[in-house]
């Protein structure tokens, strides 16, 4: 276990800044990982709707205005995956 604790005497000589400031690190690995995950789900999404303007491309009635709508939908998916990497790129930009 490489967990241990801090002698009491530190722990209550740490100011909440301190104690901020030390857990910041782990705090920006949560959010990176977190807008990540975003990410991955946003490319799910995408994933599903491809698969399902080829079932109403294949389908006997084709209803164009659900085509258009799922299209339309793809494209503002993107566009926030887009922004989801802009500020995370800002946000951490080592790497």
């Amino acid at each position: 276990m490489n967990f241990q604790l801090k002698p009491f005497k530190e722990l209550i000589a740490l100011s909440k800044e301190k104690i901020d400031e030390a857990l910041a690190p782990l705090r920006a690995s949560t959010a990176k990982a977190k807008a990540t995950l975003k990410m991955a789900e946003i490319d799910e999404k995408i994933a599903v709707l491809g698969q399902k303007i080829q079932e109403l491309a294949t389908s006997k009635d084709i209803d164009f205005d659900a085509m258009a709508d799922k299209i339309d939908e793809i494209a503002l998916l993107e566009l926030r995956k887009q922004r989801f990497a802009e500020i995370t790129g800002q946000l951490f930009p080592e790497g």
